[in-house]
């Protein structure tokens, strides 16, 4: 069984998110999706739990997808879940240069982790999580950006 991680903050999770995890689980027989523990980030928008729950809401319809979080190296995380490949979502050009950088410190950590780049569809290429946190703290819409449990789940949290 082929098994790939799909790391990240997901602070929270955005329908770019979701459109390279479907593609995702279309080559996959199991895809994890990460949520990296930052210890140097005392506070997140969301706490880790509010972002697995959400994630896990939000993903239901994935039999192969798993939702968990992790802390430490992504390698090690990888290798403890059996998993050869890391995926990540490139929105535009301007992410390459950085994702590039971490995908070769992860292969100089373990030559048998392998990372894919996954581009989202065109219509989800402005979506960021930094923009979505932004909007939300001003009162803008997000309906657009992210899954319909986390708009709720925003909508009504208090900032």
């Amino acid at each position: 069984m082929k098994t790939a991680i799909y790391p990240g903050s997901f602070d929270p999770i955005t329908n770019g998110h979701l459109d390279v995890l479907k593609t995702s689980s279309e080559i996959f027989d199991k895809v994890i999706i990460a949520v990296a523990v930052n210890p140097d980030k005392t506070t997140g928008f969301l706490t880790i739990d509010e972002r697995v729950n959400l994630i896990k809401e939000s993903v239901k319809e994935f039999k192969n997808v798993e939702v968990d979080s992790f802390e430490g190296l992504t390698v090690e995380y990888a290798k403890k879940k059996n998993a050869k490949v890391l995926i990540r979502g490139l929105r535009a050009v301007s992410d390459f240069e950085f994702e590039m950088q971490l995908s070769q410190t992860n292969s100089s950590l373990d030559e048998n982790i392998k990372t894919i780049f996954l581009t989202t569809r065109p219509k989800y290429n402005f979506i960021s999580s930094s923009a979505v946190k932004e909007v939300v703290s001003l009162g803008g819409d997000v309906s657009k950006f992210v899954p319909k449990n986390v708009y709720d789940y925003l909508k009504n949290r208090k900032i």
